[in-house]
């Protein structure tokens, strides 16, 4: 179960889930997948069963590229991570538990104060 466990919440569970499901689905459409066809069933059926397997071959390579840019772009960045991690070049708030990066980019500012308008006052 832990092994499972570990596997479900992986960072590349996702992409490769949806990676796979489109891999599964061209190889069941190249081997006979539309047999559906030669069957002799109602107009309705066989329309519906069309407009599936079009939207299916036009979104399933859309959503094949777009998981498989997002595992390799996972990969290279904990590639590029696990050098810094390794020699100890790692923010120590990292360390701690607390994002990497500051919520506030260093070289910013702090947003001016509104000046107050003459003649107004506050409700008591």
């Amino acid at each position: 179960m832990e092994t499972l466990k570990k596997i479900v919440t992986n960072q590349y569970f996702p992409a490769g889930a949806v990676l796979t499901a489109v891999l599964l689905f061209w190889v069941v459409a190249l081997f006979g997948g539309l047999s559906l066809l030669n069957n002799n069933q109602p107009p309705l059926t066989t329309l519906t069963w069309m407009l599936f397997v079009y939207a299916a071959a036009v979104l399933t390579p859309l959503a094949g590229l777009l998981a498989a840019v997002d595992l390799v772009r996972r990969w290279r960045r904990n590639r590029a991570a696990a050098p810094a991690a390794t020699t100890g070049t790692a923010a120590p708030s990292a360390a701690a538990g607390e994002a990497p990066y500051p919520a506030q980019p260093r070289n910013s500012h702090p947003a001016p104060a509104k000046p107050e308008r003459p003649g107004r006052q506050e409700a008591a």
